[in-house]
């Protein structure tokens, strides 16, 4: 329970579960969520259908989330089959969950008003610049992730929706002071004991193995004496690190491309308008928006005809006035009439956008500033350098390719040709290869026939970016049973340890049954001896030890209580558990950490147990894993 409670406070479940929004999965375009379609289906909820489309999305976010933080490792796992297809189902059944999650709150008459959602928005860290919401930042993010602001308005109500009833659930768990005391309690109990080791060195020095055992057993297990398929590879590496940094720029050509590229360094022209939207593509809709129009010409006052009539909940409060903007940020049509107005204060006709009927008004202007070129010297420096040793190292990539394509008997023409050399190792396979050889795609070339049988130079090979490899294999040998004469030793040490192992084992068995009949002598004829007795902590510095014993019952009458563990270095020790000793604690307050932290474990467990009734009683359909299984 002990051990729970402290994984359940960081559980990587309850904060995946009740975070509001995962950006990492918003910003790298899960966009596709909202959009529809008929096409294959990877699962069905009810009614509502994931297509393979949004779960390859959500699929390949969740990847590149996870090679982000864990790198090459990640990449490692993802190449064992059981994994990958572990990881794809998991990415599927959160997506499912979601659903399930929001249909319940629905159900359930839960909703999220226009004011939350707002709010919620603005509060976003990604949208901040010096503490505030920038509207340039917010626009700029959404273009990037393919979503309009009214499609992100409503995929933060989805997600707010879920936590709204995934909160109700967390919150509803409660801790009383005497259960937590009486955890407390148990977390700081202590334990004496006495320990008797049995070492499997002795054991194994003592077995007694015969000829004809040792044969048998290398007969009966050659996969333990079979040394896999080898090679012997040269390789020539290229890598472009620190290549940037040999790189002479002269001023000359800092200013040439600072006059051809003024555009990056400008800051684009800015407008800051007002508008009134009539929602709908309707001709009632577009005839309230002439009338509004009507009003406007007649002399009306924008702000207040904007408070009033416009469906623009967010901006109408502001008198329809939007934060500045930049060309090519909203709808192409609304865009146009917004920058085509000449002066301030003017006003535009009607303007028909995907969103309904706008009437623009410009409040003002900030015109396009050129830095100078001293402010962004530096940064075009970088550039040019950077431009530059990507231009260098992909044409020595190309003449590593093409050397040791055009002679395919040897690396050492394509190491001559960029300045490299030719490296080499012994025999060595997949298991024990050097880290730079151990990446799948290095053995799977090494493995090709043309490679390993007919001594061709591989392809070149991308370990990473702006890091290639070129491989060939100098010599092979299968995987093949090594000789017994060559093993001999090594099958009798692994069957006297494997001897000694089971005698240690049962003389173990011996000695608990004996002790626990109440036979004490036992150990004393056996010319053993328990050590002295030693007070364990349920968190002590042998987790093996304090595992075992706080599993064993408490002694009765005061009789030892015994148990069998391993020691670290795997010799088997016998525990005589000799009293139980429990703390004085003071009563646990109902809003302490501890509170909190057992709060939270049976909230995960809540949850869990949530999303078992919700797929236990809803229709859940994998079809693409479900095909791919029969």
């Amino acid at each position: 329970m002990m051990e729970r409670l402290r994984e359940g406070a960081s559980s990587i479940w309850v904060k995946i579960i009740l975070s509001l929004i995962i950006f990492s999965f918003v910003f790298a375009g899960v966009g596709s969520y909202l959009a529809g379609g008929s096409e294959p289906v990877a699962a069905k909820v009810g009614d509502k259908e994931i297509s393979e489309r949004q779960f390859k999305q959500a699929y390949d976010n969740e990847r590149n989330r996870m090679q982000a933080q864990l790198g090459d490792y990640f990449n490692t796992l993802l190449g064992d089959p059981a994994y990958g297809e572990q990881f794809r189902r998991s990415v599927l059944d959160r997506m499912v969950n979601d659903i399930l999650i929001e249909q319940r709150a629905n159900e359930l008459g839960l909703r999220i008003g226009d004011e939350q959602v707002r709010n919620a928005i603005v509060a976003m860290p990604e949208f901040q610049r010096d503490g505030k919401f920038d509207n340039d930042t917010y626009n700029m993010l959404l273009r990037r992730s393919n979503f309009t602001p009214e499609q992100f308005a409503e995929y933060v109500r989805g997600n707010m929706l879920r936590q709204q009833l995934l909160g109700a659930i967390q919150t509803s768990d409660f801790a009383l002071s005497s259960e937590l005391t009486a955890l407390r309690k148990l977390e700081a109990q202590q334990r004496e004991v006495r320990t008797l080791t049995l070492s499997l060195d002795d054991f194994t020095k003592n077995a007694k193995i015969a000829d004809d055992e040792i044969k048998a057993f290398y007969e009966q297990n050659p996969q333990q004496f079979t040394r896999p398929e080898q090679v012997k590879v040269s390789y020539v590496e290229l890598s472009g690190k620190g290549l940037k940094d040999t790189i002479a720029v002269s001023d000359e050509d800092l200013e040439a491309y600072y006059n051809e590229h003024q555009a990056k360094y400008s800051s684009a022209e800015q407008r800051q308008v007002s508008h009134i939207l009539v929602q709908g593509d309707s001709d009632e809709a577009k005839a309230k928006a002439e009338a509004l129009l009507a009003k406007l010409n007649d002399g009306a006052d924008f702000a207040a005809l904007a408070a009033s009539d416009s469906d623009d909940t967010f901006s109408a409060k502001d008198g329809g006035k939007l934060d500045w903007l930049e060309a090519g940020v909203m709808d192409p049509a609304f865009d146009k009439a917004a920058f085509e107005l000449a002066n301030t204060g003017d006003i535009s006709g009607v303007v028909k956008s995907a969103f309904g009927y706008h009437i623009i008004k410009l409040d003002a202007i900030k015109a396009s500033v050129v830095k100078p070129l001293a402010q962004v010297k530096d940064e075009i420096l970088a550039d040019l350098r950077e431009q530059r040793a990507a231009e260098a190292f992909y044409n020595m990539q190309e003449t590593l390719a093409k050397t040791a394509y055009e002679v395919s008997d040897t690396l050492d023409d394509a190491a001559a040709a960029v300045g490299a050399e030719v490296k080499t190792t012994g025999f060595i396979s997949e298991a024990d290869a050097p880290e730079i050889l151990k990446k799948p795609a290095v053995f799977t070339e090494l493995m090709k026939p043309e490679v390993l049988e007919d001594g061709y130079n591989s392809e070149l090979i991308e370990l990473a970016p702006e890091h290639v490899i070129v491989v060939r294999v100098d010599e092979s040998r299968p995987e093949t049973v090594l000789p017994f004469e060559d093993v001999a030793e090594s099958v009798k040490g692994k069957l006297a340890a494997q001897k000694g192992e089971q005698e240690a084992l049962a003389k173990a068995d011996e000695l608990l049954k004996a002790l626990r009949e109440g036979n004490k002598e036992i150990v004393a004829n056996e010319g053993l001896s328990f050590a002295d007795t030693q007070t364990i902590a349920r968190n002590g510095a042998d987790p093996m030890l304090a595992q075992a014993v706080f599993k064993l019952a408490k002694p009765a009458d005061d009789k030892a209580v015994y148990g069998m563990s391993r020691d670290a270095m795997g010799n088997v020790m016998i525990i005589a558990l000799d009293k139980v000793v429990d703390a004085d604690v003071e009563p646990v307050a109902v809003d302490s950490q501890m509170a909190q932290q057992l709060e939270q474990l049976n909230a995960q467990q809540d949850i869990m147990a949530t999303l078992k009734v919700l797929r236990d009683t809803s229709d859940v359909a994998y079809p693409t894993l479900d095909s791919a299984t029969n």
